[in-house]
């Protein structure tokens, strides 16, 4: 397999690849990924997820992953990726970096605590959790994201929170956000209307495809486009995959979790798609989706899959932390 040709990340200047790496699923003991206690076992010690997530992060690097994802709420994810990047000599810049304000880890590293993070999407959080951030990743960050920005939340008539925004991007580091639920479309004409906006991170996947547009709209204005839960956290893998799914993944020799991440690349505004991968594994697996030749009978044949996103977020709600 050939090192994916990096793409330009909307207006920021900067460059990623067609398949990203994020740590949602490694920096933290718990997670809403289908599988998880097969994939991982029993053993969830913070050492035992840093050496998990470095062995899934060199695999990335030898495969010419250059574009990385992590968050405040990701547990250790920040710490992980900063030690691994330090110890493993890579320089500034050699890889591109975005990380989430908003929420905070509050899982104390237990398995099945209440609750393992809390939004808090106000100025004084963004205050805390840049200098935590920049703490542990310094001059590497590229990118600050709002993490699952809403319209309901308030987070963009917060002038306090814009105006640090502002400030961010004009030091040097993007500005972007991320967006959740059946209401994304909306999250992200808002941010394509205030203009501050580098980037927009959304779920985009074969059952959860109402945010397309308002993302062509975005490519349009500029903005890159990261596109997460692009196999629904699992659903959409050999795992649980719908029949016609894995009956095509067959038929073209491929795993089905290429094929869904195949779908997403193939939209025109897609600039990269976020693995979630907890083993170099899984990792290879998903990397399959940038040899995919995608066409018009795959979307076809795959067209049914896609849901009402009520019912979508609905049941994602659902999923047990594991």
């Amino acid at each position: 397999m050939e090192a994916p040709v990096q793409r330009p990340l909307g207006r920021t200047g900067l460059m990623a690849t067609p398949l990203g790496l994020g740590l949602a699923a490694l920096g933290r003991p718990a997670y809403i990924t289908l599988g998880r206690d097969e994939d991982l076992g029993d053993d969830r010690s913070v050492t035992a997820m840093r050496s998990r997530a470095w062995d899934v992060l060199d695999a990335a690097w030898a495969a010419g992953v250059r574009y990385f994802d992590v968050a405040r709420s990701y547990g250790r994810a920040e710490e992980f990726l900063a030690g691994w990047l330090h110890e493993r000599g890579i320089a500034p810049g050699a890889a591109t970096v975005g990380s989430k304000w908003g929420y905070a880890y509050v899982g104390g590293w237990q398995m099945d605590v209440e609750r393992h993070e809390v939004k808090d999407l106000s100025a004084e959080q963004l205050h805390r959790q840049l200098d935590q951030t920049r703490e542990l990743l310094g001059e590497r960050l590229s990118l600050y994201q709002i993490h699952s920005a809403t319209v309901e939340s308030g987070v963009f008539e917060d002038e306090e929170v814009l105006t640090l925004l502002r400030v961010l991007r004009a030091g040097g580091v993007a500005v972007g956000l991320t967006t959740t639920g059946p209401r994304q479309a909306d999250a992200i004409t808002r941010a394509i209307e205030i203009g501050i906006f580098d980037t927009v991170q959304s779920t985009w996947n074969l059952l959860e495809r109402s945010a397309g547009e308002a993302l062509g709209r975005a490519h349009e204005a500029g903005m890159g486009v990261i596109v997460k839960e692009g196999v629904a956290n699992g659903r959409l893998t050999a795992r649980a995959a719908p029949a016609s799914l894995a009956t095509l993944a067959r038929e073209r020799g491929v795993a089905p979790d290429a094929l869904a991440l195949a779908a997403v690349l193939a939209q025109p505004w897609a600039t990269t798609v976020l693995s979630g991968a907890v083993s170099a594994e899984q990792l290879r697996s998903n990397l399959g989706a940038t040899e995919v030749g995608w066409d018009s009978e795959l979307d076809e044949r795959l067209a049914g899959l896609a849901e009402n996103p009520e019912t979508y977020w609905s049941e994602r709600g659902a999923l047990a932390w594991s």
